[in-house]
């Protein structure tokens, strides 16, 4: 299956183009350093990453709020370790990782190769969960913001991906149709499932080398795009 009759795409950006785990990883780095805490990275990375997961899930499906997601994905994760971390430095370092995430701007292995690539063929877009006071700095910080033609943030829309208003919200914004357009996105609930059920076609970027049933078209490498774009 190719999709070169295609006009449209739509990316996520974290863990899809921008390399969520290593500009996070670094940036934890930098503020632990700046407020003097002597933690052990790798450490709190094993315990956090996926406590962060799970509490973007819940985001996601509306059963937290921003504040909320935001303390207790590093309170959790500092009582897993058995540290001692006030709740007023607690919100400090939250408060530090937004400032400072989007300093770092690591792309994916072939990111400006694949956009390249595609910018001559197809309107190019992204949708993103993201907060929306990080997303824009990170593709500005990058340098990819040029390649793409609008950017649907979720807090813009109020509802996350796979709700179906945020693509039907990006659709209008690009002037585009669900028959005409394709998603492309590391997440297979968020990305994939929700584009597919709102009628669009979807390739997902395994970035999390999940198992994708037989109806999933996924790809392990940005590049691999080509055989479908």
């Amino acid at each position: 299956m190719t999709f070169h009759h295609k006009k449209h795409i739509f990316l996520d950006l974290d863990h899809t183009l921008w390399d969520f785990d290593k500009n996070s990883a670094l940036t934890f780095e930098k503020i632990f350093k700046l407020n003097d805490l002597h933690i052990d990275l790798s450490a709190f990375l094993e315990v956090y990453v996926p406590i962060n997961l799970q509490y973007w899930k819940l985001y996601r499906e509306e059963k937290i709020d921003k504040k909320s997601l935001k303390f207790a994905r590093l309170n959790d994760a500092f009582k897993a370790l058995n540290l001692e971390v006030s709740a007023r430095m607690i919100h400090q370092l939250s408060d530090d990782y937004i400032t400072h995430l989007s300093t770092f701007n690591h792309l994916f292995p072939d990111t400006i190769a694949l956009l390249e690539y595609l910018q001559p063929k197809y309107t190019l877009h992204i949708i993103t969960n993201g907060f929306k006071e990080v997303q824009h700095g990170k593709l500005n910080q990058s340098n990819i913001d040029h390649f793409f033609q609008t950017v649907t943030n979720s807090e813009m829309v109020g509802v996350k991906k796979p709700n179906p208003k945020i693509f039907k919200h990006a659709l209008q914004m690009a002037k585009a149709t669900a028959e005409e357009s394709v998603m492309i996105g590391d997440n297979l609930e968020a990305d994939i499932m929700g584009a597919l059920n709102f009628g669009m076609d979807a390739i997902c970027f395994n970035y999390h080398k999940e198992t994708l049933g037989s109806e999933v078209i996924g790809v392990d490498q940005l590049l691999e795009l080509k055989m479908y774009l």
